[in-house]
Order: C-alpha cells, then sequence, then structure tokens
C-alpha cells in the first residue's frame, strides 16, 4: 500500500503539511464508498502516529491535528483507539526505549478525544498503568477474569432448564377460566402456588403474570385485588412496585404509549393500599421539573400572543408574522411524549381514589393536571356523582326531569353528599381543583349553580339555631371562594354561553350587592392574571372588542348590539372596561352603545354597574380639567352614559347610589353629577336654568300639565325607571341620607372643598350640588307615598338642628310633607261631616291647615333668635317656607296651551291618511284622556287655591307684628324670607315675587310694599356679587317678576289706583284718628310712584354698571346674567340703556381675548339690548305721561327741598305739627337712613304731618314749572334727557375718560348768555307779583286740605324717584343750617316736610310763568343737580323747625305781612350783588373747568366749607347708602354751579344772622333758597319766584 503522508508533509509540517493532511482527512471521510474510506483514514492516523513514534513528528503537532479531524466522523475515536492498539503491541516488542516513550506521550496528548473505557477494552494493563488510567494491573487483570466468569460461566437458581414451559400454561389457563362461578381468589392462589412448587417457576414472573391477566380481565377487581393481596404475603413488599415499575419503564420510549389498562391497574392497587403512591411515582415519567418548565413555558407563550394582538403590526409584517405561527403550530401538533404520571392521575380520578389523585395534583403546578382535558372531564365526573343525591333533592328545577347518575361500583370512593355541609367536606375541595376548567362540562356548571341557588335560600330564611348559623356563614364563605376561583373563571373559558350567565345570576341576585362587587372586582382584575388560557382569552376578548367599537354607528346598532351580546356572556369585565374607556374619550358614542347593550344578560348588566363604579373611582384619573376651573370631560361622558344605561336596562342601582353617599361623606361633590344625571333620565326631572316663562309657569300646575308643558324634552315611560329608583332608595335607606349629605356639602364645597380651587369651579360645583338637591328632592315628593315620606323625613326643628340642614333645604325637603299632612287630615274632615257648602270645606280646609301646622310654628321658634319674632310671627314665617307656587296661583294660560295642543294633535290624527284605523283611535282616545286629565286638574288647583287664599285671609292679620319698626320688619321678612328663597330654585323665585304681591293684595298690616319694593331694587350689588351663576339666574328670575309687578302698577293709573290705591302697602305716613282730611293724602299717588319706578331703575343701573366696571369674573358674570333675565322690563328708559349698552360694549371689547364666557355673555346680552331699543322710552314720558303727571318732576328738579320761603306752608305746617313731640322727632332722627325707609318711619312717628317731597318747596316754584312744561315742551324734553339723573352712571364711565366734559363746558357758556339777557327786566313784573301774591294770601284762607294733600303726594312721589336732586337740595339745606348755627340733624325722608298750597295761587302762578318762562336754560341741568343734592339735609332741618312753639294761623299771617316788605327790599339789593359777583366768577370758573376740569369740583367742596356736602363728595363704594349714590353726579354734573352755591351760601349767611324771630329767619332762610335758585336758573326765573311768593302771603 503506498504512503497516504508523503515525507514533504512532515518536513514542512506547520507550513502546508497539517494542511494538506486535514484535507485528506476530510476527502477520506466524505468518501460513499464505507469500507474504503474506512481503512484509508485508518491507515493516515496510522502513519500520522508512527510519525511521531519515530520522532519526525512532535507529540503536541499531531494531538492538535487529531484534534480537528475527530470530529470528521463519528467512529472517529473508535478507529483512533484502534491504530493505539496496535501501535502499543509493536512498541512493546520494540527495544528503543524512546520510541515506547514517544507513543505514550502521543496517547497521554490524545486521552482528550478518546474516552478512558474505549482504551481500557484496547490496549494492555500495563500500558493503561503507565497512563495512569487504572491503578494497579494486576488488581484489573483479577477483577476483569471474574466478571468474565460471573457473565459466562456461572448458572442462576432457577434457570430454564429447571423450569418448565407447561407451569406457565397451566399458570394462564388457571387466571383466564371462567370466574363467574364459585371459584375465590383463595382457591386459585392455593392452586398457583402448586403450579410454582410443581413447575418451579421464578415467582416474581408469576406475579408479572397475574398482572398482566389482570390488566386483560378489569372487570374482575373483586377477584384479582383479593389474590394480589393475598399473594403479596409470600414476596418483598417492594416486589410489586418494582414490577410496575418495569412495566411502566418499558413504555418511556418516545414512541412508546402506555396503555390504560395499566394505569388502571396501578390506580386500583394504589387504592387498595398494595403499593405507595411515593414508591411508584418515582418510576413515572416526565419528572417534577420538567412539567414546572412546561408550565412556565405555556404563561411565556400566552403573553407573547397577548403582546402580539396588542402590538400594531404593518400590513407587510403580517404575512411572514402567519407563516411563521403556522410552523410554530405545526411543530406543536408532533405528538408530545406520554405523560404517565396525568395517564395514572386520570384512571385514580376514573375509579374515584380521590386522596391519591389529590396528592399527585399537589406535586403540580395550579391548574396544570386538569388543563388536560380527560383529567378534567374525569374530575367532572367524580363531582356529578358525588353531589348527585344532594341535587336531586334540592336542585332540579321544577318540572325538570334530568338524568340520573349511578354511583361509582367502588366502596373506596368519596361518599356521596346529602347536606350542604357534607358538600364542604370534599365536593368543594374538587372544584377548586378544577379552576376555570370546569368549563369543559357546562351541565356540571349549572347543577353547582343551582346548589348554590338552593343553599342561598336556605341560608336567608331564618328560624336557624346559633350553631347551625355559623356553619352556614362558613358554608356561605365556601360558595363566594368557588365563585371567584371556580365558576366566574370557568365562565370566561366557555364559548358564549348566554344561559350559564343567566344560570349564574338567579344565584348572584340572591347575594348583598357588596359581595357581588367584589367578586366582579376579583373575576376583572386578578382572576384573568392566573392562568395562561385566561391570559389568552383576556386578550382575544379586548382585540375583538376594539374590532366591533372601531365600526359602531347608529346606523349598525343591532348587528353590533348582537356582537357585543355574544362576547359579553364569556367576558364581560374586560369588554365593558374597554367600552367605558372609550366612552370617556368620545361621548358621541354613547347613545349607539346604549342601543347596542340590549343583548346582555342580567349578570352582564350587572356587571356593567360594577364597572362604571370603577371607572368612576379611577384614582389616576383627574375629576378636573387642566384649567382646574371644569369638571373633566370624562366624569361628564361616564355620567351621562350612567343616566341612559340605568333608564333603559334594569340594572341595580344600590352600588352607585351608595358610592356617591360614600363620596359625599368623604367631602367630594363631583360625583353628584352621576346622581342628577341619572335622576334626571330614570324620573324625567330636569333641571335647567334655561327654562322659557311658560315652562316655569306649567312647572306650578299639577303633576300632568309638569310632564306635558314643563320640560324640555317630552319625557315618556319613566314610570317603570322612577319606580326602580324610588325601590333602590327606600330599600337601601339612603333617600334621607342623600338629601342630607347633599345639604350639608353645599357649604362644604365652599368651605371645605372651596380652598384650592378655582372660583369658578367652586362654584359650578356649588351649583352642582344644589341643583341636584333639588331636583333629588323634586322626586322624592312626587315619587314617595306619604307614609313612606313623613316616616323618613324628621321635624323641622331635627333637620336643623341636629343634622344642621340649612334652612332653605329644610324646608324644601318638609313641604311635600305638610302638603300631604294637610290635604289627608281635609279629606278625613270632608268623610267625617258630609257638608258639601263652599263654606264648610274652606273652614275644615283651615282646620287642617292649623293641626297640621300648629307644631311646625312651635318647631321654627328654635331656629331662629327671640329677637326676630318680634317683627315677623312664626306662623308667617313657616306659612311663607311651606306654600309654593301651586297654592298660591292657577296658571290657566298653560292649561289652556297644552289643551289646544291636544286638540291640534287630535285634527291632526283625523287628517292622517296613513295611519291605519285602531291606530288612530288608541291616539285620540290616549289625547283626550289627556285632555280630560288636564281639565280635572285644572279645576282641582283652582279650588285648592281659593281656599289657600282664604286661609290667608285670615292669617294675615297676626303676621307681621312689627314690635320695632316697619323698616325692622321688611330687612326680618327679607333675610329670613325672601333671599334665601328667592335663589332656591326657579320656581321659588317666581313664588317669593308673588308672595311679596299676595301679602301687598291682602292688605296685610305693617307691610309696606313700598319698602319692599324699595330694598329689593335699591342695591342689588352685593346680593348679585355673592350668587353662582345659577344663582344669579334665579335671582334675575325673581328681579323680573317683582319688576313686571312694579312695570304693570306703573303703566296704568287705573290699575294702580285699583291695586294700590286704597292698599296699606302704600301708606307714607300715618294720621291721628281726629283728623278730618281724606285717607287719600296718606296714599303715594300715581305720579310720584312713576317718580319712584324711575329712581329703582336708577338704582338698577347704578348697581349693573358698578359691577360691569369691577373687573371681578363673578360680577360681571353675574350682573349679566340678572340682566339678561330682566330684559323684558329694564331696562324701559331710553338713556339707562345707552348707558348700560356703552359699558357692556366695553366690556365685550376688554374681555374678547381675556375670558371668552364673559365675551361670550356680553356679546349675548349686547344683541338683545339692542333688540330691545325700539321699545325703550325717553325719561319725561317714563314718568310724564299725561300733562299733570309732567308737571310734577320739574317741581321737584328745580324746586329741590330748600326752595323758596313760603310763609303760609309755614302757618299750616305748625299748626299740624302741634301735636308732634321732641321725643318724636328725636326717634326719627335716629331710624332715618334712606328714602323709603324715612317714609315708613315717619308713618309711625309723626301722625299729622303732611308730606310733601321732603321740601319746604315754595308751591310758586311748582307752577312755574307745569308753566314752563307747558310752554316749551320740546325744549323741556332735550333738557331732560341732560338732566336725568339716571344718567349719571354712564357719566361714572365717561368721566374718567373725560368725555362729558366739552358738554359741561357749554353748558356753562349758555348759561353765562342767559344771565346777562335775563339781569334787566326786574322791577315790573315784581311789582305785579307783590299784587298777586297779596290775593293768594287773602284767598288761601277758603282753600281745602284737599289740595295740600295732592302737592303732598306728587312731590313726595317724585322726591322718592329722584333722590339725586334730593342730594343736591340737601346740601344746600346744611349749608343754611350751619350758618344758622342750628344742631345738624341726621337726613328725615323725602315724603316728610309738609308744604301746604291752595288751588287759586296755583292757577295765577302758572298764569304768570307761562308769560315770564317762555324757555328754559340748559345749565339747569347742572345746577338742579347740585341742589336737589341739598334735599336730604333739607329735610333734616325741618325737624328742627317742628319743633319751635306754634302759633295760631291768624297770627302768622300778620307776621308774614310784616316782614314781607323788609324781605323784598332785602332780596332785590341782594340780588343786584350777586348777579355782578356771578357774572365774574362765571368767566373764571368756565376757564379753569376747560383747564382743570376737577379743580371745580375741589373748588366745590373747599367753598362748602362747614355745609357738610364733603360728605357726598367722598369717593363712592358700591355699598353706600342711597344717600351718596348721587356723588357721581356731582361731580360731573355740577361743576358750572359751584362757585354760585358758595356765593349763594354766605348771602344766606348774612341774612340769618340779620333776622330776629325764629319765625322770622325761617322765612328769611326760604328767600335765601328761592334767592339761590334764582342764581342759578336766571334773573327771570327769580322775579317769578318773587311775584309767587308775594301772591302766597
Amino acid at each position: 500500500m503506498a504512503a497516504l503522508l508523503p515525507a514533504e508533509w512532515i518536513k514542512n509540517w506547520e507550513k502546508g503539511g497539517k494542511s494538506e493532511f486535514v484535507q485528506l482527512c476530510r476527502a477520506l471521510s466524505e468518501n460513499k464508498n464505507h469500507d474504503v474510506g474506512f481503512r484509508d483514514i485508518q491507515q493516515a492516523l496510522y502513519e500520522l502516529a508512527y510519525h511521531v513514534v519515530r520522532g519526525n513528528l512532535k507529540h503536541d503537532q499531531a494531538s492538535n491535528v487529531l484534534g480537528d479531524v475527530i470530529e470528521f466522523r463519528e467512529d472517529m475515536p473508535s478507529i483512533l483507539a484502534d491504530v493505539f492498539c496496535i501501535l502499543d503491541i509493536e512498541t512493546s516488542c520494540l527495544e528503543e526505549k524512546n520510541k515506547r516513550d514517544h507513543f505514550t506521550q502521543l496517547v497521554l496528548a490524545s486521552l482528550y478525544l478518546v474516552s478512558d473505557t474505549v482504551l481500557k477494552e484496547r490496549l494492555d494493563p500495563e500500558t493503561l498503568e503507565s497512563l495512569g488510567l487504572i491503578k494497579q494491573s494486576q488488581q484489573f487483570n483479577q477483577k476483569s477474569v471474574k466478571i468474565k466468569t460471573k457473565l459466562f460461566y456461572k448458572q442462576q437458581k432457577f434457570n430454564l432448564l429447571r423450569e418448565e414451559n407447561e407451569g406457565y400454561a397451566k399458570l394462564i389457563a388457571e387466571l383466564g377460566q371462567d370466574l363467574s362461578g364459585n371459584i375465590t381468589s383463595e382457591l386459585i392462589l392455593e392452586n398457583i402456588k402448586s403450579l410454582i412448587g410443581c413447575f418451579n417457576l421464578d415467582p416474581n414472573r408469576v406475579l408479572d403474570i397475574i398482572l398482566e391477566v389482570y390488566e386483560c380481565r378489569p372487570e374482575y377487581d373483586d377477584f384479582f385485588v383479593p389474590l394480589i393481596e393475598s399473594y403479596m404475603y409470600m414476596c418483598e413488599p417492594q416486589t410489586l412496585c418494582h414490577i410496575l415499575g418495569f412495566k411502566f419503564k418499558f413504555y418511556q420510549d418516545p414512541s412508546g404509549e402506555t396503555p390504560s389498562s395499566l394505569y388502571r391497574v396501578a390506580a386500583v392497587l394504589l387504592q387498595h393500599n398494595l403499593i405507595d403512591l411515593e414508591d411508584l411515582y418515582v418510576h413515572l415519567l416526565p419528572g417534577d421539573n420538567a412539567i414546572i418548565e412546561e408550565h412556565k413555558r405555556e404563561i411565556v407563550e400566552a403573553k407573547q400572543i397577548v403582546r402580539k394582538l396588542t402590538m400594531v403590526v404593518l400590513s407587510s409584517e403580517k404575512t411572514e408574522e402567519k407563516e411563521k405561527e403556522k410552523e410554530k403550530e405545526e411543530e406543536k401538533t408532533e405528538k408530545p411524549p406520554d405523560n404517565q404520571k396525568l395517564g395514572l392521575l386520570e384512571a385514580l380520578l376514573k375509579i374515584g381514589d380521590w386522596h391519591h389523585a389529590q396528592s399527585i395534583m399537589d406535586q403540580m403546578p395550579p391548574f396544570y393536571s386538569t388543563s388536560h382535558k380527560p383529567i378534567a372531564i374525569a374530575l367532572c365526573q367524580l363531582v356529578h356523582v358525588t353531589i348527585e343525591p344532594l341535587y336531586r333533592r334540592v336542585g332540579v328545577p321544577k318540572g325538570a326531569k334530568g338524568s340520573p347518575i349511578s354511583s361509582l361500583p367502588n366502596k373506596r370512593a368519596p361518599k356521596q353528599a346529602e347536606s350542604f355541609e357534607e358538600l364542604r367536606k370534599e365536593v368543594f375541595n374538587m372544584l377548586c381543583y378544577l379552576g376555570p376548567h370546569l368549563s369543559h362540562d357546562p351541565i356540571l356548571f349549572a347543577k353547582v349553580v343551582r346548589l348554590g341557588k338552593a343553599f342561598m335560600k336556605e341560608f336567608q330564611s331564618d328560624g336557624s339555631k346559633q350553631e347551625d348559623k355559623e356553619k352556614m356563614e362558613t358554608l356561605f364563605s365556601c360558595l363566594l371562594s368557588i365563585t371567584d376561583q371556580v365558576l366566574l373563571p370557568s365562565l370566561s373559558l366557555m364559548d358564549c354561553n348566554a344561559c350559564m350567565s343567566e344560570e349564574l345570576w338567579g344565584m348572584f341576585k340572591t347575594f348583598p350587592y357588596q359581595y357581588r362587587y367584589r367578586l366582579y372586582g376579583q373575576w376583572k382584575n386578578e382572576t384573568y392574571n392566573s392562568h395562561p388560557l385566561l391570559v389568552k382569552v383576556k386578550a382575544q376578548t379586548i382585540d375583538r372588542a376594539k374590532y366591533i367599537m372601531k365600526r359602531l354607528t347608529k346606523e349598525n346598532v343591532k348587528p353590533s348590539g348582537r356582537q357585543i351580546g355574544k362576547l359579553s356572556h364569556s367576558n364581560p369585565t374586560i369588554l365593558f372596561d374597554y367600552i367605558l374607556s372609550q366612552i370617556q374619550k368620545y361621548d358621541n358614542l354613547i347613545t349607539p352603545v346604549v342601543d347596542s347593550l340590549k343583548y346582555l344578560t342580567s349578570l352582564n348588566y350587572d356587571v356593567l354597574a360594577y364597572c362604571i363604579i370603577e371607572a368612576l373611582a379611577n384614582p389616576e384619573k383627574e375629576r378636573m380639567k387642566h384649567d382646574d376651573t371644569t369638571i373633566s370631560s370624562w366624569l361628564q361622558s361616564l355620567a351621562s352614559f350612567c343616566g341612559a344605561v340605568f333608564r333603559k336596562y334594569p340594572i341595580e342601582l344600590a352600588g352607585l347610589l351608595q358610592y356617591v353617599a360614600n363620596q359625599l361623606k368623604a367631602g367630594k361633590s363631583f360625583d353628584l353629577l352621576i346622581l342628577k344625571e341619572v335622576v334626571q333620565k330614570m324620573a324625567g326631572i330636569e333641571i335647567t336654568e334655561e327654562m322659557t316663562m311658560e315652562q316655569l309657569e306649567a312647572m306650578t300646575g299639577g303633576e300632568q300639565l309638569k310632564a306635558e308643558g314643563g320640560y324640555f324634552g317630552q319625557i315618556r315611560n319613566t314610570k317603570k325607571s322612577s319606580q326602580r329608583l324610588k325601590d333602590a332608595l327606600l330599600d337601601h335607606d339612603l333617600a334621607l341620607p342623600l338629601c342630607l349629605l347633599m345639604a350639608q356639602q353645599r357649604n362644604g364645597v365652599v368651605f371645605q372643598e372651596g380652598g384650592e380651587k378655582h372660583l369658578k369651579l367652586v362654584g359650578k360645583l356649588y351649583d352642582q350640588c344644589h341643583d341636584t338637591l333639588v331636583q333629588f328632592g323634586g322626586f322624592l315628593a312626587s315619587n314617595l307615598s306619604t307614609e313612606d315620606y313623613i316616616k323618613r323625613v324628621p321635624s323641622i326643628d331635627v333637620l336643623c338642628n341636629e343634622f344642621h340642614t340649612p334652612h332653605d333645604a329644610a324646608f324644601f325637603l318638609s313641604r311635600p310633607m305638610y302638603a300631604h299632612h294637610i290635604s289627608s287630615k281635609y279629606d278625613e274632615l270632608k268623610k267625617a261631616e258630609k257638608g258639601n257648602k263652599q263654606q264648610h270645606k274652606v273652614h275644615k280646609y283651615i282646620t287642617s291647615c292649623e293641626l297640621v301646622m300648629a307644631p311646625v310654628h312651635e318647631a321654627v321658634i328654635s331656629l331662629h333668635l327671640p329677637k326676630v319674632w318680634d317683627d315677623i310671627s312664626p306662623q308667617f314665617y313657616a306659612t311663607f317656607w311651606s306654600l309654593t307656587m301651586y297654592d298660591l296661583a292657577v296658571p290657566h294660560s298653560s292649561y289652556d296651551r297644552e289643551v289646544n295642543k291636544l286638540k291640534v294633535q287630535m285634527k291632526a290624527i283625523d287628517d292622517n291618511q296613513e295611519m291605519p284605523p285602531n291606530k288612530k283611535k288608541k291616539e285620540k282616545e290616549r289625547c283626550t284622556a289627556l285632555q280630560d286629565k288636564l281639565l280635572e286638574e285644572e279645576k282641582k288647583q283652582l279650588e285648592h287655591v281659593q281656599r289657600v287664599l282664604q286661609r290667608l285671609k285670615l292669617e294675615k292679620d297676626n303676621w307681621l307684628l312689627a314690635k320695632s319698626t316697619k323698616n325692622e320688619t321688611i330687612t326680618k321678612f327679607l333675610q329670613l324670607c325672601i333671599f334665601p328663597r328667592c335663589i332656591f330654585s326657579a320656581i321659588d323665585a317666581v313664588y317669593c315675587a308673588h308672595f311679596v304681591e299676595l301679602v301687598h293684595q291682602q292688605k296685610t298690616p305693617n307691610f309696606s310694599t313700598l319698602l319692599c319694593y324699595d330694598r329689593v331694587f335699591s342695591d342689588i350689588i352685593y346680593t348679585v356679587a355673592s350668587c353662582t351663576e345659577n344663582e344669579a339666574s334665579r335671582y334675575g328670575r325673581f328681579l323680573c317678576c317683582m319688576l313686571e309687578t312694579v312695570t304693570r302698577w306703573h303703566s296704568d293709573r287705573v290699575i294702580y289706583e285699583k291695586e294700590c290705591g286704597n292698599y296699606p302697602g302704600f301708606l307714607t305716613i300715618l294720621r291721628a284718628t281726629g283728623f278730618d282730611g281724606g285717607n287719600k293724602a296718606d296714599q303715594l299717588d300715581y305720579e310720584n310712584f312713576r317718580h319712584v319706578v324711575h329712581k329703582w331703575h336708577y338704582k338698577l343701573t347704578k348697581a349693573s354698571v358698578h359691577c360691569l366696571e369691577t373687573g371681578e369674573y363673578t360680577h360681571i358674570r353675574n350682573i349679566l346674567i340678572v340682566l339678561t333675565k330682566i330684559l323684558p322690563w329694564y331696562p324701559k328708559v331710553l338713556n339707562l340703556g345707552q348707558a348700560l349698552e356703552r359699558r357692556v360694549h366695553k366690556i365685550c371689547q376688554e374681555e374678547k381675548e381675556k375670558r371668552p364666557d364673559l365675551y361670550a355673555l356680553a356679546m349675548g346680552y349686547s344683541g338683545q339690548l339692542k333688540s330691545r331699543k325700539p321699545f325703550m322710552i325717553p325719561e319725561n314720558e317714563f314718568h310724564h305721561k299725561d300733562p299733570p303727571a309732567r308737571n310734577a318732576v320739574p317741581a321737584t328738579l328745580q324746586n329741590g327741598p330748600g326752595g323758596a320761603g313760603i310763609p303760609t306752608s309755614l302757618t299750616i305746617n305748625t299748626v299740624r305739627l302741634e301735636e308732634g313731640t321732641t321725643e318724636e322727632t328725636d326717634k326719627l332722627k335716629e331710624k332715618s337712613q334712606g328714602v323709603v325707609k324715612v317714609i315708613n318711619k315717619t308713618v309711625n312717628a309723626t301722625p299729622k304731618v303732611t308730606t310733601s317731597n321732603g321740601n319746604s318747596a315754595s308751591n310758586s316754584k311748582i307752577i312755574k314749572e307745569k308753566d314752563d312744561k307747558e310752554k316749551s315742551g320740546k325744549e323741556k324734553d332735550k333738557e331732560k334727557k341732560d338732566k336725568t339723573p339716571a344718567a349719571t352712571p354712564e357719566m361714572k364711565a365717561l368721566g374718567k375718560d373725560g368725555k362729558d366734559k366739552p358738554k359741561e363746558e357749554r353748558a356753562n357758556k349758555d348759561e353765562k348768555a342767559r344771565e346777562i339777557k335775563e339781569k334787566t327786566p326786574k322791577s315790573d313784573k315784581e311789582k305785579e307779583k307783590v299784587k298777586k301774591e297779596e290775593k293768594a294770601s287773602k284767598e288761601e284762607k277758603s282753600k281745602t286740605v284737599v289740595t295740600i294733600i295732592e302737592s303732598k303726594s306728587s312731590v313726595e312721589k317724585e322726591r322718592e324717584k329722584e333722590p339725586s336732586r334730593e342730594r343736591d337740595l340737601a346740601k344746600e339745606m346744611k349749608s343754611k343750617e350751619n350758618a344758622k348755627g342750628g344742631e345738624k340733624v341726621p337726613v328725615a325722608g323725602s315724603l316728610k316736610s309738609p308744604v301746604p298750597r291752595s288751588e287759586t295761587s296755583e292757577s295765577e302762578r302758572e298764569q304768570k310763568r307761562r308769560k315770564v318762562d317762555t324757555h328754559s336754560s340748559p345749565s339747569h341741568s347742572s345746577t338742579v343737580k347740585d341742589n336737589l343734592n341739598e334735599l336730604k339735609d333739607s329735610s333734616a332741618k325741618h325737624y328742627i323747625n317742628h319743633t319751635t312753639p306754634t302759633l295760631s294761623k291768624s297770627k302768622e299771617r300778620e307776621v308774614e305781612k310784616k316782614d314781607l316788605d323788609k324781605s323784598r327790599e332785602r332780596s332785590r339789593e341782594r340780588e343786584k350783588k350777586d348777579e355782578k359777583d356771578r357774572k365774574d366768577r362765571k368767566r373764571d370758573h368756565s376757564n379753569s373747568d376747560r383747564e382743570v376740569p376737577q379743580d371745580s369740583t375741589k373748588r366745590r367742596k373747599d367753598e362748602n366749607g362747614t355745609t357738610g356736602s364733603s360728605k357726598h363728595s367722598k369717593s363712592e363704594s358700591p355699598s353706600d347708602s342711597p344717600r351718596l349714590n348721587e356723588k357721581e353726579k356731582e361731580k360731573n354734573k355740577s361743576k358750572s354751579s359751584g362757585k354760585e352755591k358758595g356765593d349763594s351760601i354766605k348771602a344766606e349767611k348774612m341774612e340769618k344772622s340779620s333776622s330776629g324771630s325764629k319765625k322770622e329767619s325761617r322765612h328769611d332762610k326760604e328767600k335765601a333758597e328761592k334767592k339761590e335758585k334764582r342764581d342759578s336758573t336766571g334773573g327771570k326765573e327769580e322775579k317769578k319766584h318773587h311775584k309767587s311768593s308775594d301772591k302766597h302771603r
């Protein structure tokens, strides 16, 4: 054979030889001819080794290359060992020691390539010893000899030579015979023993054969088990176990499959304790570690599937993914190796050996064994058998037959359960091992659930002993655990089984909702993570839910609903969780989702309720939007969904209601939104501030009218849903707690929650809390029966004092109770006596009211301080709070409107040709029935209202006690009754306005309607500023209704005379009974009432402008809301409207970017205001409609209280006032606070004073004014617009910008020009004046008091309307008073100061005026206002004078005549001087006015010095009393008259000091006033004044 390894390779080994050798070996190993390749490789390796032995190659080089080639063939180590063997023999024969050493080194170096055992086989023992593979070669040789001998030569005890085949044949025949006869195991055992002895059979083999035969004849347990048991006495204990182990081992090849018969035999032997499980378990495969690994792998796979499903996969990647998945699935379908442990477990379960089965299951991961279907089914079967007797007794539904299940044949199986207690011992345990895999057997699932139902029935029925109760409690907790761990997870794995879901609900509905929700929580949040299968199911459900939700629209609700239903039967928690998350994001899904939920089962609806609550309570979600001013949209969406879904489907509400109550207890009011929505949708009770007046009106009728006309949507079919809501509230006792919590939480929102929150949000939450309370209270009132309501709502004092419920809320809750009580008492009384007369009925009604309300009157006393009850009686307080609009008025127009609608509907039904006749008939019947109901309801309400009014008529005299003052009474009434209630709800706002009107119409003693209205309109700034948004809306409604009444009276004299003429509410003064004049004098006459209304409009404007100018969000928002509400009745006067319009326009500009919500409000109001503009009228029309009316106002304007000195008035007054004591005037001083207040107080204090607008203004001047009006009406109108004090709010705004200055300057110029004209013609006219005044004084004696009354009332009312003017005049009076050194007296009211006058003097004066006063000066507007500002103090002046000693009329007149001449001379001199001064001053003034607009105001203050006018020039805060309201006018309008006033005052001071007697001084003072007027209005007017005063004298 040629050498394979050339010498060159060895020489150049490192360079190329090595690689060549490796290539050679590779080539040889790849040779297809196996034998040839084998030999060549052998040769190559031999040559390589031989070169090493010879020393041509180093042993490490060879070992390295051998390492490279060893992989080329599997048998390479064996080939190498052969080569070493040959070389071993060769080298041992050689004498060269070095070659042997080389060989040994090579083998040592190659030891890692060939195993020790192979070398020990092939090499010589000595060589092995030298290599260190064995210790001693000698011992090794001996050992191998022994082994060989034992293997090949030694014989067994029983060998085939001694055993005889015939014995085995006989044994098989013995065991295989027919065993049905009398053959027993003992008999056979004896035979077997004989066979063993006779034929020398191996006892172990005999045992093996017995087992084999048993496998084949499993039905003969009773024979084989005793046989084996007896046989085992002859063997070692372990033998049986080992033989079985060998049998199992035999099938452990990858391809082997263990027969079920073997498992069964093993199981039976285990059950009979013939072998120990621990001994057999070790023989079974796979090992426990492998099982745990497999379980972990399954979990990982499940998670990967979930990840894939939740991942977004692009379409290109999808196909690749699918292919990979297919490959993996194919791999999986390859048969897994046989799991003998599970096979044995199945066999144990089938024969009913639960004890051993449990032990095997405990060795494995939870639910691993039952996740194999055969085992799950075997276990289910075992449970079926175990529960059978109990199920037949209590579980089978009525009418169902069912298929009975026979018990297991063997006696060692678990005992069948006969009672619930026995269920606990075994069955519950078995079910726990089953876990989610009960899903494999729906029938067993249903049986378990039915047993649960039967148990709950027994559990809930009382009457068992204490011990039994404890047992039942334990059982109940076990049942809950089974539900949590077995039933719900199994339902998740079932494939869309709606019947199971309903079956389960049968049991669930017997649990309290707390337990149910706990179970759902576990199911949703924990169960799905416990098992790989459930993990997959969860992911698939979410995936499917996404698919459906993406495609859900209004159009495909039905098909999508079916898909949702299908998905929800098994996995509702997962599905609803996803659906709710979508709803929170997209609120337009609400309607389609609600509609699509109609295919759900009862259980699913309950789960939905839980999911909603869980979503609401999610702590990770913010309840506010990022701006912190509004409630998050997710919460709003959820609340809206709640309302819709709870209304449409029969879902239990208790959990949701309790959740809201718990949130309220924790002081969180956000979730009231849910309650609000639920009540709105379920009961059809809507709470909205946007109600129209028609709707509000309908809400004051009966229930039917409310339903038809009071709500936005026609809410139908709420009967069932509201009944469900009511039941939920009553069953869980939540009705009153929720009310109380809401009532308390209203303030909690502000004082506890509100601290860190935005003001806007606090307002929203407060409104939400309040609205929900009103809505919820309304629901309870209309849905609870009288007994239910009365049983639950405690008395008013308990509500307020113990539960700390605010009074308004407490009465709101109690009101239905009183109404129920009264009506039931009334019915009782009616039944008792059959009297049918109206009189009897009313009497009975009043009696029932007294019976019911008497305890309430007692109870309310504790609500307020005793002082309160000095002014208003508890009866009045309780009556106010217990009545509603339903009791006060019948909304006839609403009833008519609804009836007409029904008639139109019926006509439409008749005309409809397409409608089938039977439907027509039904619809018509429905409409007719509704119509009858409405008419019946109207009649019933009418009777009720009449009864209530009769009752009020009888009560009214005891209502207002007025122990302090009328003013105090009104304060208490507004503070405790009107204000809290008018902002409670829209209907309450209307009610308050109606109630005030009612109290007026009933002619209630001690109630001043005037004062009440005045206080309501006078200063609304505080009330507006402290309202929330909705309260502002309700307050606006209240003002609107109040204004409506006032406007009605203002619009027509006839209405005014009819409704207010002789009513005590419009009394301005109380008179002594002996006074013989007509009562008319005490009343506010129509014209003056119109002035008062104008004053109120002005006050509203002033307050509105103030609020708009603050820049405060709340002020602006609220006033805009209020203004929008009162738009129908205000503004009516053009210039007030314009002032508002400008201010609102400014708001629009300022807020456009900053606060868009204010901008929207302002824009809305601005648009509506513009549309009202055509209906506004100029001021002179507002309180000057007919000529006499027109005359009245200028009188007040120009006269002011300190007008001209009229001796006649003085004489009459002093006589009248004889009865007024000093004490009374002091009282008056203290009390006088504001315009109308003063009226009332004077009414109490000075019985006989005749009033004339609070000023001693000369009648002559009044007449002059009338003249003015007639002669130059148009001029006056223009003047009016400039003059009107109500324009000041805009002045206030403009004053800042300086816009109005030019006007004032113009006015000053005009005034100068006129003064120059008017100066000259004086003397002739003065003479005429003297004559006429003398005439007048003669006639005056014959005049009646009637004229006095007229002048009084007209001027008086004007005074009330024109506070601005009064104030200017008040200043003037003060200046005089100070000059005179008189004490300062607090301002007395407008209606006080007496000025009698006669008709003839008036008419003469009028003629004079026509001649003289043909034009009027524009400077009036400024001067007049200044003068009017003195008014208050003028009336104060009168108080001083009232106390002077009085003389008889005749004497007074004489004195006056004497004074006349002196005064005339003085006045002429003064006039000349003054006019010169005035001219100079005017020039300076107008210049300075142009340069420094503010100077005039300062100068005026300085000049007035001690006159006290500085009071008025303080900067005015919104809270200033009415006295300060005209300050702005002073600033803006009367700059030009400042200096004049100063001078005239100086002149007066001189005059006063010179006058002698008190009478004279007053006379002079009046003259001085008159003269001052003259200064301001021009020379002509001065003459007029003189004439008229002379005439008067």
